[in-house]
């Protein structure tokens, strides 16, 4: 047991001493105006090169994903079917379900589904 733990810190050890160093090599010593702007054959830039990002673009995305994340959890359902009560089975999906409709419902009386032009 004492050996295990001896292992697991020096391996941990060993891991953050390279995770320090890495960090103190990795490190840009020099910001440079010319090296950080945008390259347009010499010109100087007309429009900024970074766009503000939309937070609502954003959100909707978050939200697309719990959603997705939500429906693959439902997939194995299906294979529980054939071993389970129907009774229990019925009762499992139908919850799970109205979780997901409660969650959308939520998001859409919060307004985050709105799309702001």
């Amino acid at each position: 047991m004492k050996i295990i733990f001896y292992l697991s810190m020096m391996i941990f050890s060993i891991i953050l001493l390279m995770i320090i160093i890495l960090n103190l090599i990795s490190k840009k010593s020099l910001i440079d105006r010319e090296k950080s702007s945008p390259f347009e054959c010499g010109f100087d830039p007309k429009s900024p090169a970074r766009l503000p990002f939309s937070l609502q673009f954003f959100l909707i995305a978050v939200i697309f994903l719990i959603f997705d994340v939500e429906i693959t959890l439902l997939l194995p359902l299906i294979i529980t079917l054939k071993i389970s009560n129907i009774y229990n089975f019925s009762f499992i999906a139908l919850f799970f379900i109205m979780i997901l409709i409660l969650g959308l419902y939520h998001e859409w009386n919060q307004g985050a589904l709105n799309w702001a032009i």
